[in-house]
């Protein structure tokens, strides 16, 4: 006969649980992502106030990955690294400006020729206008004419304050050119001493891990960078031979603003693209730019299908869709710039999450004490920097 139960008994016995456990954990879950989303929100609304400082230093950090290897070259010739800097940095830049002003002298000789093409097609348009099915006379034409002036004129306003944001914008363009070329020398001089520092901030205990998981970020960085250049290089050669194939006017120009949109995924090459087909339009009429957009796909699904997944899936480990969606949650928030660093900045932070969680710092020489590894600024570290390392790994 079974034991009758006591007040006391019922008492020890413990209480039936009045939540769920599913719902149990999925509270945990989601107040602590709720917490990660708000951290992130109010971080990224802080970078907004600098980003002018921001900008500046991942742009220098950009071109310090893919100018290292200029400057490890020279170094190994016995060429002092300070010279090796500066030769590196003149260099790039004697090389850009020779570019902008060959393509200036293309389009000066161009616009010409494009000009009265744009006004014959100006005048189809009005030709179509009149005797296509639409039937306007040129009177009703010279209506819409002086409406769309007037329109202009109402909002004046509006143009001439967007025209000041544009030459405002053109300012910080160019201070901030100027803030990354000065950064860049130090990140090309003593990037080694600028990382063991910032590692020296941390707590001696997280200092191997963080000093592991900023190079192995740095890595996918400068394998990002180096990769995208060769895309870009793709790309510019492919539209650029094929306009020029089409004689569609401007094709110098048109391969270097393509080489120049293709650092900014998907948006990039959408946008330069059109302008392709808008230029084989105007000057050569719909069939020529009906060749000249099957010439554009044919090279943006070579770069999605085969340079992208085989050459830059590899470099920094994304998937195609993690790509796109960094770029639209990037120019979203960010706009342009936003679209050019998210892939980068996503690469990094796949490349840090990924040697944390692994805890690779405990297998990892480059953190090891007494040893020297290539820093994120490149080069082979001091003296000075190597101690810095070891004491960054927590040696005692």
């Amino acid at each position: 006969m079974a034991d009758h139960e006591t007040p006391q008994t019922r008492r020890n016995q413990p209480a039936p649980q009045a939540i769920p456990f599913a719902l149990k954990i999925g509270s945990e879950w989601a107040w602590r992502l709720g917490v990660i989303l708000l951290v992130a929100g109010a971080i990224i609304w802080l970078l907004r106030f600098v980003s002018f400082l921001i900008i500046p230093v991942m742009v220098a950090a950009l071109l310090a990955g893919l100018l290292m290897p200029v400057v490890r070259w020279l170094v190994k010739r016995r060429v002092p690294k300070g010279l090796a800097v500066a030769i590196t940095e003149v260099g790039m830049i004697v090389v850009v400006l020779g570019a902008l002003a060959l393509v200036g002298r293309q389009l000066a000789l161009g616009f010409h020729d494009l000009w009265s093409q744009a006004l014959e097609g100006v005048q189809r348009v009005q030709k179509w206008l009149s005797d296509g099915p639409l039937h306007l006379s040129a009177h009703q034409i010279d209506g819409y004419l002086q409406q769309g002036a007037k329109a202009l004129e109402g909002n004046s306003d509006s143009i001439l304050s967007g025209a000041l944001s544009f030459g405002s914008t053109a300012g910080h363009f160019g201070t901030g050119l100027i803030l990354s070329l000065f950064i860049l020398i130090f990140f090309l001089l003593e990037g080694e001493r600028i990382w063991l520092f910032l590692v020296g901030l941390m707590p001696r205990i997280a200092r191997p891990a963080t000093n592991g998981a900023g190079r192995k970020g740095w890595t996918s960085l400068v394998s990002y960078v180096r990769v995208q250049v060769f895309v870009a290089f793709v790309d510019a050669v492919g539209i650029g031979v094929g306009a020029a194939i089409l004689q569609v006017p401007l094709a110098l120009p048109l391969g270097v603003l393509v080489f120049l949109g293709s650092f900014i995924p998907i948006i990039g090459a959408l946008v330069t693209g059109a302008i392709a087909v808008l230029l084989a339009l105007v000057a050569n009429g719909p069939v020529n730019a009906l060749i000249m957009l099957i010439i554009v796909l044919a090279v943006q699904q070579l770069e999605s299908h085969v340079l992208q997944p085989l050459i830059m899936g590899k470099a920094v480990s994304l998937h195609p869709v993690a790509v796109i969606l960094a770029v639209a949650a990037g120019s979203f928030l960010a706009g342009i710039p936003g679209a050019l660093f998210a892939v980068p900045v996503l690469a990094v932070t796949n490349s840090a999450v990924r040697y944390i969680a692994a805890r690779g710092w405990e297998q990892d020489p480059a953190v090891q004490p007494r040893e020297q590894a290539d820093p994120p600024g490149g080069g082979s570290a001091s003296d000075e920097s190597a101690s810095g390392e070891r004491k960054a790994a927590g040696e005692s």
